[in-house]
């Protein structure tokens, strides 16, 4: 009797075995243990107990043994009992402390206005085609796609993004050359770490970038040597010769909003053959063009040189988990056993989903709609700041779903700047926490903040934009 699991809705666990060898009585024990069930937290307010009947036949205990531990512990105002309604824990808050940690407070005021960068508007996730997608994709399926799987993930997704890449990014590649990952984060991952096996010992990456990527990068045993940046996105001549890949954002520079020029794309792709190395190519957003036409994928000048990493976090959902690496000849080998020690393969169902989103055509119609949505948003966010912030310049809006907001000089320092926001509830963050050195950064340089205007729901997104120029008004 040293565990017991019951038979109605869900499972209670109850150990008796120490109670029982101390000396208690059976039923005293069975009270002992139920009131530290609610104690603790395991049991919480208006949780159903399982009928007398059930949970004696479960602890192989007399029913009545169970009726009496019930009726003490109602009487003592743990728990409550209603005629044809059964024994539920009572609505009180429980005397005692939880074993369970309590989760410490962060200091921070509450965010009711999110302008992080990177983030959709998740209001816009479409429910209802994927509902839709997921029931004809499971009707469809052959069974064998239910077991386990290789590290590339499901043929049917990697067939559909090879067309749909091809069409609309212009990517070269085909199925046994796409592996599916666990976000893009898992992709950089598994790359660097099949560079570090090759005798690669550091990454060349943007002088401003995403700082977690080159945590990921670091963690796989690479250091991370930052190319400076102007308004021609990388400055590629100033590539390391210590590195044996650059990571970079060719269509729409993270955070910046500079494409990189042509003439740029081809020199990277020239130092990568030359020195036997490889770009990796983060079209973290290459859907969303506004006021030029889309750029195409780097990857298409050279794929045996380029790796290209996508991803359905913003057109889709982060909440997803999928992102997708066209790897070259020589890195398919080792990125995928790398993959499969990681984890295996990644979830299917998702897969088969999101192929049948792209096949039937739906997904280019999500897009479209998403495209619209967001450059409504971002001419909103554009026009406020011309009325209400007029000295500040917003640069890198021609694509993507986040501007930079260069304010004038003379003005508040970024610093002072980020804890006003936060006293504001405001949610964002300063052009300095994107640098790869922060050691590097220039004291005197004017403040910028990078704003993320997707996130917010439509409804909030008003709001958000009145605490952002209260923000930003001269004072």
């Amino acid at each position: 009797m040293s565990s017991s699991w019951t038979s109605f809705g869900g499972d209670l666990h109850l150990d008796l075995t120490e109670r029982r060898a101390a000396g208690a009585g059976l039923r005293a024990a069975l009270e002992d243990a139920l009131r530290e069930a609610v104690q603790d937290g395991r049991l919480g307010p208006g949780t159903r107990l399982p009928s007398s009947r059930a949970l004696g036949e479960d602890l192989g205990v007399a029913r009545n043994t169970v009726v009496e531990a019930y009726g003490q512990l109602t009487a003592e105002g743990w728990l409550t009992s209603r005629q044809g309604s059964g024994t539920t824990v009572a609505r009180r808050a429980a005397p005692g402390r939880s074993r369970r940690a309590a989760r410490p407070a962060s200091g921070r005021r509450a965010v009711r206005h999110d302008l992080m960068a990177g983030r959709p508007d998740l209001s816009l996730f479409p429910r209802t085609a994927w509902l839709a997608a997921a029931r004809r994709a499971l009707a469809t399926a052959p069974h064998e796609a239910f077991g386990y799987g290789g590290p590339f993930g499901r043929i049917e997704l990697r067939r559909a993004l090879t067309d749909y890449l091809a069409r609309v990014r212009g990517v070269r590649t085909d199925p046994d050359h796409l592996l599916i990952c666990t976000g893009v984060s898992q992709g950089l991952g598994l790359l660097c770490a099949a560079l570090r096996e090759r005798g690669d010992r550091a990454l060349a990456v943007e002088e401003y970038g995403l700082p977690p990527q080159h945590a990921v990068a670091r963690a796989a045993g690479l250091a991370t040597v930052p190319v400076p940046l102007d308004g021609a996105g990388a400055r590629v001549e100033r590539l390391d010769g210590r590195c044996g890949a650059v990571l970079l954002t060719p269509a729409h520079q993270f955070p910046t909003g500079a494409p990189l020029a042509a003439d740029r794309r081809a020199a990277a792709v020239r130092w990568a053959r030359e020195r036997d190395g490889y770009v990796v190519e983060d079209d973290y957003d290459g859907e969303f063009r506004y006021d030029r036409q889309p750029v195409g994928a780097m990857q298409a000048l050279d794929p045996e040189r380029v790796v290209y990493a996508g991803t359905a976090a913003k057109s889709l959902a982060p909440g997803l988990r999928l992102a997708w690496l066209a790897l070259p000849d020589a890195l398919v080998e080792p990125v995928a056993r790398l993959k499969t020690l990681a984890d295996t393969m990644s979830p299917v169902l998702d897969q088969l989903t999101l192929a049948e989103l792209i096949t039937s055509g739906t997904y280019d119609r999500h897009v479209r709609r998403c495209r619209l949505h967001y450059r409504r948003r971002r001419d909103r966010l554009v026009a406020a700041l011309a009325e209400h912030a007029p000295r500040v310049r917003v640069t890198g809006i021609a694509a993507g779903l986040h501007a930079v907001l260069q304010l004038p000089p003379g003005s508040a320092s970024e610093a002072e700047l980020l804890a006003r926001a936060e006293a504001a509830g405001l949610a964002l963050e300063g052009l300095s926490w994107h640098l790869a050195d922060r050691s590097a950064a220039d004291p005197d340089a004017d403040p910028a903040l990078v704003i993320g205007y997707a996130s917010p729901p439509e409804h909030a997104f008003p709001a958000a934009l009145d605490a952002l120029c209260e923000l930003l008004r001269e004072r």
